[in-house]
């Protein structure tokens, strides 16, 4: 029978700059089964306290703020926060809520910040008391027992929809996550990388087609939004700030990749300013054959890249029978880009539904400030 847990003001110390003696390390991680769809939070003190919760219906990225929060608000004095979820550490890291202030809630793109009803008291915790919160990122799925608790207990609550609480480490949880082909994380369990199909006893396998490297997606408007088919101006500005984008990324990540559906428009533009920067790429196909029914030109342009990528993806075997499949295919495979990537390039004006759509997925996967908006 586990005790339930009362924190112990004597043992981690008060709340205050004058009175904490000494600082509390404390794991946090979030889960979702589904994104969205069940989730779960927890937190837990090495040998010490731990604690979880479930919600019915949200996202990965909101039961990672969750779990912070949960831990900032239970256990007095200062904290170091442990976390696998980049979307939580670089926010405080690199000081986004200070831009997020300054815009009153608007994001770069000018749109309110994402999980905003969460990132607020968060940071309303961290300013009350300069020097209390500390944050500190650790690799998912890298045998790190407490990262490996915390994981588990999160799965635990967004599975059976109920919390604990208690002290040491429950002896009735299920094995960590596995992680879902990248970095650990979005999906079930994890801050930074994608959940697999469920294998053995409903938990997550790996996709072994996600490509090895820091994967960035480029993606956005299709033509005419982009002056047309032809080569024109203003696709040939876009590709040039791509490859500067690409430029930049490549200096700071090595072995970064780029993943792009060679769709028309914005994917070939990503492509292209690839090849430009020197930067390998990956086509994700959604179906064989989509460029069946492209003027020409198009079709010889798309065929030149494909052979050109690093390698291919085909995510579906058979080629779609009506445009309604195209379509639910073409989604798939925008899901599956989001759930496998590290950061996006998308082209958007801010205004097109459909391309709206996947700027809010990618957000929601990778973190408001891992997706760059370019407006043509």
């Amino acid at each position: 029978m586990l005790a339930l847990f009362t924190p112990d003001r004597s043992r981690f110390g008060q709340a205050g700059p004058h009175m904490a003696t000494e600082r509390t390390t404390v794991f946090t991680d979030g889960a979702c089964l589904g994104n969205p769809g069940k989730g779960g939070w927890a937190w837990a003190v090495p040998d010490g306290p731990f604690a979880s919760g479930p919600e019915v219906m949200t996202t990965n990225q909101r039961m990672e703020i969750r779990a912070a929060l949960e831990a900032a608000r239970t256990l007095p004095g200062p904290l170091d926060i442990v976390s696998d979820s980049t979307y939580v550490v670089h926010c405080f890291r690199d000081r986004w809520w200070e831009g997020w202030l300054r815009n009153g809630w608007k994001n770069k793109a000018r749109k309110p910040v994402a999980n905003q009803d969460l990132w607020e008291p968060l940071v309303d915790l961290y300013r009350a008391d300069q020097g209390r919160l500390c944050f500190r990122w650790v690799k998912g799925h890298s045998n790190d027992p407490m990262n490996d608790l915390v994981d588990r207990l999160a799965v635990d609550a967004a599975r059976r929809q109920e919390g604990r609480s208690g002290v040491g480490v429950p002896d009735d949880l299920g094995p960590p996550d596995a992680p879902g082909g990248r970095a650990a994380g979005v999906g079930v369990g994890g801050g930074a990388g994608g959940a697999g199909a469920p294998g053995v006893g409903g938990a997550p396998v790996a996709d072994e087609r996600v490509p090895a490297g820091h994967l960035v997606v480029v993606a956005g408007h299709r033509p005419p939004a982009l002056g047309g088919y032809e080569e024109n101006l203003l696709a040939g500005g876009l590709r040039a700030k791509l490859a500067e984008v690409l430029s930049a990324k490549r200096a700071l990540h090595p072995d970064l990749k780029v993943l792009t559906g060679l769709g028309l428009g914005a994917e070939q533009l990503g492509a292209e300013a690839a090849r430009q920067a020197g930067v390998p790429y990956v086509v994700i196909l959604p179906f064989p054959g989509q460029e069946a029914v492209w003027p020409a030109a198009s079709k010889a342009r798309y065929t030149e890249l494909l052979q050109a990528a690093d390698d291919h993806v085909l995510l579906q075997a058979k080629s779609p029978e009506s445009k309604q499949k195209a379509g639910a295919a073409l989604s798939r495979r925008d899901a599956w880009l989001a759930r496998h990537a590290n950061e996006a390039v998308v082209v958007w004006d801010g205004d097109d539904d459909r391309v709206g759509r996947l700027v809010r997925s990618l957000q929601d996967h990778l973190g408001e400030e891992e997706v760059w908006v370019l407006h043509p």
